[in-house]
């Protein structure tokens, strides 16, 4: 899998930033240093040799990276050093000296133009990111850290660069019957899955507060795709997306009176299709939730029609519940192997959801070496034991040094020390 099963790594805070904050000092130095070795090229060559491309050169490499009054003062020191050793080689009248200056003086205005073109593609550029970050938190908003009781964390990992929102899903709200959840990955890309997206989430949120069983939850989002897949095939002259869509999901219940007690609990849960969630127990060990009964996907009520039937399992006070999509299971490393969250999480123990997730991303991104090409979706329900506090502050779950330093015995975990 590229890494031992029993070393658990993540990328610390900042680590995998550093060669980009090298890069920009580069970058910042670069125009200065271009300028500088053009006055020590015209000074230490023939006369026939000529340094004007260099001088151009700084400008143009300080626009799009710069402020306009940077880009200018470059261009200002680049036409300054060009005049200055036509000065200095007494040649400033002759007509190729001229045709320089003219050229540093030209490629400079060039540069200031193409550095308010930059610069106003970054406005809009922003002004996008505002916009994606908006209709993610409408469509797909973040749980609460706290709901009814349970620890709650949840991420979101788009494998397209500055993309905010996708096919993938994730819901929790507190009910009159319980905290309920969904996590699904719809069928396709683009605005045809966050328009799906939205019709599931809206028909989970609604569902979730009136209907009084899991398995009514699930009939409702399934009528809910059925009308989105009608509604389309009305409004497109294939109706290839209403006749194919579909929807992988799994909803869950952990009823009231179970979150916050300090005795046994369960979870009760439904799957259509998604890959099954883990369980993951104060002392380590890890069960995977699979259904007892194979079902299909939301919106294909209509190829096999079988009762939906909610399952339960232990839900012990410590334990955390996880649920992920197949950006998860299906990531790959440079050999093609996939990602196999239920070894590589059996015997850790994480202080809470929070850090279990930031752990799991940072190992699935050196598996993959930051190569992944499905979205990510990763919820975490941690049901605290009595006593708990709202965070548990231990030694770091990715030890600090490399492959050789000692992580603990299999099975056990990493060595978290003492509670501090």
């Amino acid at each position: 899998m590229g890494h031992p099963p029993g070393a658990f790594r993540g990328r610390r805070g900042g680590e995998g930033r550093r060669p980009y904050r090298g890069a920009r000092k580069f970058i910042r130095a670069l125009p200065p240093l271009i300028i500088l070795g053009g006055v020590f090229f015209d000074l230490l060559t023939p006369a026939t040799y000529t340094a004007a491309p260099l001088f151009s050169a700084a400008p143009l490499i300080a626009a799009p990276f710069f402020s306009t009054l940077t880009t200018l003062l470059t261009g200002i020191a680049a036409l300054l050093a060009s005049e200055g050793l036509h000065l200095y080689n007494r040649t400033i009248t002759d007509i190729p000296s001229l045709t320089e200056t003219l050229t540093v003086l030209t490629v400079s205005a060039l540069a200031l133009l193409i550095n308010r073109v930059v610069l106003r593609s970054g406005e809009r550029l922003a002004s996008a990111r505002v916009i994606a970050e908006t209709a993610q938190k409408a469509v797909l908003p973040m749980p609460a850290e706290r709901i009814g009781g349970l620890q709650c964390a949840a991420r979101y990992e788009a494998a397209q660069a500055d993309a905010f929102i996708g096919g993938d899903l994730f819901a929790v709200q507190e009910t009159p019957y319980g905290v309920r959840l969904v996590l699904g990955d719809v069928r396709g890309k683009g605005m045809d899955a966050v328009e799906a997206v939205a019709v599931v989430i809206g028909a989970f949120r609604e569902a979730a507060e009136q209907e009084r069983t899991l398995e009514g939850v699930v009939q409702r989002l399934e009528r809910a795709l059925a009308r989105e897949g009608t509604r389309r095939e009305g409004t497109r002259r294939d109706g290839l997306d209403a006749f194919e869509g579909f929807t992988t999901a799994v909803l869950a219940e952990i009823p009231h009176g179970d979150a916050g007690s300090a005795f046994g609990g369960f979870v009760r849960f439904v799957n259509r299709g998604h890959p099954p969630p883990l369980m993951l127990y104060a002392d380590g060990r890890l069960d995977t939730l699979e259904p007892g009964e194979p079902a299909l996907p939301l919106g294909m009520g209509d190829l096999a029609a079988w009762p939906d039937r909610a399952e339960g399992r232990p839900y012990p006070p410590g334990a955390t519940l996880l649920l992920y999509t197949d950006g998860l299971s299906e990531a790959r490393n440079a050999e093609g192997v996939f990602y196999d969250p239920g070894e590589r999480l059996a015997g850790r123990i994480f202080p809470g959801p929070e850090e279990l997730l930031d752990a799991l991303v940072d190992d699935v991104r050196l598996h993959t070496g930051g190569r992944s090409t499905d979205d990510m979706a990763l919820l975490a329900v941690s049901r605290p034991a009595a006593g708990q506090p709202e965070r548990r502050r231990t030694m770091p779950v990715v030890p600090p040094g490399g492959p050789g330093e000692p992580r603990g015995e299999p099975g056990r975990g990493p060595d978290r020390g003492p509670d501090r």
